[in-house]
């Protein structure tokens, strides 16, 4: 499956108030899943010194899947397509990695 796909598919499961004119609701979702996904990788380091058993591995993969489907809502509500999200998000890296600026900080560098 490619992202756009995925884009028109998860977006048939969209269910929040105002749809196609809220981009909070998708906002607030992606920042819970996120703080699950933290939750998760917090814990294997607390509790497995950082070893992720597969069990670990398939609970992440499952809430990567719900930040997956929050990010795909809000590139939705600002119409926004993740295929070109995903190309210059990676255009923009292998310029940096060109340039020798992966490290360091702000957008534009």
């Amino acid at each position: 499956m490619d992202f756009k796909e995925y884009q028109k598919q998860s977006r048939k499961t969209a269910i929040y108030p105002n749809i196609d004119n809220n981009f909070v609701y998708p906002m607030i979702g992606l920042a819970s899943e996120v703080g699950e996904v933290s939750g998760k990788v917090k814990k294997i380091i607390r509790d497995n010194n950082g070893v992720a058993s597969e069990e670990k591995k398939i609970e992440i993969e499952k809430e990567l899947g719900d930040v997956l489907w929050y990010v795909s809502q809000l590139a939705s509500e600002f119409d926004l397509s993740l295929d070109n999200i995903a190309e210059k998000n990676i255009e923009k890296l292998l310029s940096r990695l060109e340039r020798g600026k992966l490290k360091g900080s702000g957008d534009n560098r």
